[in-house]
């Protein structure tokens, strides 16, 4: 066993985007090409001498070969002790968790969240630090800079270490603790939650649930928090043993990719609540019985009714929620008196505010909510504050959701969609909306006045740090948004997202079907963007 220092150079493309770098499968297994990237990172973190690192990911293929290599990397960089999820698995959320608990200089997960996975899939790799959350700005666009000018890495050469027994190993001087991936999230979990609520809920012989783990990683989570520890019928989780491509399935919980459980949900004789957690389980869509909560709805009715769980009974600090995301919160923020923040899309965002305690609830419109708990999204916690508000409230979901619109009013709101468009033709979508901005405000544009346009930017409010160019809005008088925005979670062209918001408070027009309510505004935007004259396409490839 030695210490090899390997000669090589940099690649051009390892520039992490909102959440981390993310590439094909087969783009990591370039040779150099995945240690280049952990050098850099190693290398723009700080001193790593002495300190303890968390490792793991959501399970995906290549998930273990890259485990093994940022462990040879970890032990030559001064790292004193890594704590590993077996089998080299740790959901999102558990990781976070994992970090703050053990007080761990930072951790590394390797996930590419809601992206198909597979041999021909993708992978990912971001670091958080010691708060739990995701690396800054400041870190990533070091780890990118350095990883231009990389010109060697340094790497011990030993045989892998088993990732399957848990308990303690060393490698040289370094420890390493492979834990057992769901036990300390499980516990935090009842920390929060009312656990004998939500148990004699599940156990009552009426109330019946569904919760889709897209054969992902919060399978083994959601059978052991909510089958075993809270009482849930066996079969409750489907889909709940994860595996290295997902089962050819695309992992991201939204109405198109959990067909299954949105089919028996939406059945005649279906179940009471339905639920659904991505790839790396920190995203999460809520079902009733016949009836779809939005994210941003959700993140609102999570905020009007934190009383009621026993971590927020003291009430709450403020909501913060991404630019993006409908102003559904913004509503019970008022009414509340508590504050609201806008962010760019983005959790790394939250941080801040949640460190500084300006913010208690979280959310993004693209399935991400959050909390105070840990620095990062959580689907599974969101899910079970759900069960919680029920197990209390004694009502079916769409009544919960129906008494919200009728107490605060409604945001019509919907994001459309359009994948892997070609990066030219998607940055010249943009700078044809740019281009347009100085002129709109003001105008009147098939009956709505322009309010504001611009390309929004982020002044935060805790390190004075300033983030622009996040996503184009045109706003209007009477509170209807449109908002672009291109999303940095894809490895293959551009996603062009594109959200869509209406303001309704008049109780008589509550009710009605979303995309038939935003029509209008769909065909707006369509026009003003000129989406199917410079992409091609004449539907996007996903509504939610």
């Amino acid at each position: 066993m030695s210490i090899s220092n390997i000669t090589t150079q940099p690649f051009n493309d390892q520039r992490p985007g909102t959440s981390g770098l993310r590439k094909r499968v087969r783009v990591f297994q370039q040779k150099h090409y995945l240690e280049n990237f952990v050098q850099a990172m190693f290398d723009a973190i700080g001193d790593t001498q002495n300190q303890t690192l968390v490792i793991g990911g959501d399970g995906r293929f290549y998930n273990e070969t890259a485990i093994q290599t940022i462990v040879k990397m970890a032990v030559v960089n001064g790292f004193k002790r890594l704590i590993i999820g077996q089998n080299g698995l740790l959901s999102t959320p558990a990781a976070s968790c994992v970090i703050r608990k053990y007080q761990a200089f930072g951790g590394v997960i390797l996930s590419a969240s809601h992206n198909p996975a597979g041999q021909d899939g993708d992978f990912g790799i971001k670091f958080n630090i010691r708060n739990g959350g995701p690396a800054p700005e400041s870190i990533t666009e070091a780890i990118f800079q350095l990883s231009q000018k990389i010109t060697s890495y340094r790497i011990f050469d030993c045989d892998d270490i088993s990732l399957s027994e848990i308990g303690t190993q060393h490698l040289q001087d370094m420890q390493i603790d492979i834990i057992d991936p769901v036990a300390d999230y499980a516990e935090l979990m009842a920390d929060i939650f009312d656990f004998p609520a939500i148990r004699a809920l599940l156990c009552n012989g009426r109330f019946q649930m569904r919760f889709d783990a897209m054969h992902a990683i919060t399978g083994p989570y959601a059978k052991e928090i909510l089958e075993k520890r809270l009482g849930a019928e066996i079969g409750t989780v489907i889909n709940g043993i994860p595996q290295a491509d997902f089962a050819g399935g695309h992992p991201d919980p939204n109405l198109t990719y959990a067909p299954e459980l949105v089919a028996e949900l939406f059945a005649e004789n279906g179940p009471d609540f339905g639920a659904a957690s991505d790839g790396d389980g920190d995203r999460n869509m809520i079902l009733g019985h016949g009836i779809f909560v939005t994210p941003s709805d959700s993140l609102a009715i999570l905020a009007a009714n934190a009383e009621l769980i026993p971590a927020y009974q003291e009430g709450l600090k403020g909501i913060a929620r991404s630019m993006p995301t409908s102003q559904a919160a913004d509503r019970v923020a008022k009414a509340l008196n508590i504050q609201m923040h806008e962010t760019p899309t983005g959790w790394k965002f939250f941080g801040n505010l949640l460190d500084a305690n300006m913010a208690t609830l979280c959310g993004e419109e693209s399935f991400g909510t959050g909390s105070n708990h840990i620095r990062e999204k959580d689907g599974l916690w969101a899910v079970l504050f759900w069960l919680n508000i029920l197990a209390v409230r004694q009502q079916s979901v769409s009544e919960i959701v129906r008494q919200h619109w009728q107490k605060y009013g409604r945001n019509y709101y919907t994001r459309h969609d359009y994948e892997e468009i070609p990066t030219d033709k998607a940055n010249q979508l943009i700078d044809r909306l740019q281009k347009q901005l100085p002129q709109l405000a003001g105008q009147e544009l098939n009956g709505y006045k322009v309010d504001y346009a611009d390309n929004f930017s982020y002044h935060d409010p805790v390190d004075n740090s300033i983030s622009e160019n996040q996503g184009i809005r045109i706003g209007f008088t009477d509170g209807c948004r449109i908002i672009f925005r291109l999303s940095g979670t894809g490895t293959q062209g551009a996603t062009l997202r594109v959200y869509i918001e209406a303001i309704e408070d008049n109780p008589d027009q509550l009710f009605e079907d979303t995309q038939t309510r935003l029509k209008d505004l769909i065909d707006l935007a369509n026009g003003l963007a000129g989406i199917q004259s410079i992409t091609g396409r004449a539907a996007p490839t996903v509504i939610t």
